[in-house]
């Protein structure tokens, strides 16, 4: 069955999918799904609970013992993590630099799967993430990926991080960056991939309206450029 009113976004660290996502969400009326912050909230529940990182069936069972939700409020979210707002916490470095271990496992990866195909389909949604086209939501009518140069992924990330107060370091962020394409790119389990219907964006020179308008463009469009194409 095509879902006409699920959008998926997927793209590498650093494109601007969750800017993208959460004002495309809003222009239309939609739900904005954050499929990285339920991992960045089981990540952080594994820090707080001493679970070993390297061990991804205890990483799994962490995920399905875990309450997270995402809870919606005017145009916004926030993150609950076992009754507790963790909104600002999950954005924290160190769960930053934690999070692949855990999205790399299979068993929290089908925990935290079967929790965004819900909630995609309680209401039309625009979802983003790694594997949203292809593995979430694979019948989606319109797909996007998202991407750009490594060193404009990486000037993003470190001005975001500047954003925070963060002191940064751009040849450490360019390297974290790249080792996050690695990781995300190799995992045997949903790796970032380029679903064949998708619309690939390259944002490398476009502002963040710029590639909303476009997007836009798209679905307002009446034809498919790929799937019609």
């Amino acid at each position: 069955m095509v879902l006409f009113h699920v959008i998926t976004l997927d793209g590498p660290v650093g494109v601007g999918k969750s800017s993208v996502a959460r004002t495309l969400a809003r222009k239309l009326g939609y739900r904005h799904i954050d499929t990285g912050a339920m991992y960045r909230a089981v990540t952080l529940a594994a820090m707080e609970r001493h679970v070993d990182l390297g061990d991804p069936d205890a990483l799994g069972r962490l995920a399905h013992e875990c309450d997270i939700e995402l809870i919606y409020h005017g145009d916004g979210f926030s993150v609950s993590l076992d009754g507790r707002d963790v909104s600002q916490a999950i954005r924290d470095p160190e769960v930053s630099k934690n999070t692949s271990p855990v999205a790399d496992s299979p068993s929290v990866r089908k925990r935290l799967v079967s929790l965004q195909r819900r909630l995609g389909l309680q209401s039309p949604s625009v979802l983003e993430g790694r594997d949203i086209s292809t593995v979430v939501f694979p019948d989606a009518f319109w797909k996007f990926f998202l991407n750009a140069s490594l060193e404009e992924r990486a000037r993003r990330r470190a001005l975001q991080l500047e954003n925070a107060g963060k002191t940064v370091d751009f040849e450490e962020t360019m390297k974290s960056v790249h080792y996050r394409d690695f990781r995300d790119c190799s995992r045997s389990d949903g790796p970032l991939l380029v679903a064949p219907d998708a619309i690939v964006i390259d944002t490398t020179t476009l502002s963040e309206n710029d590639v909303i308008r476009l997007i836009l463009a798209f679905i307002h469009s009446p034809v498919h450029p790929v799937q019609d194409g």
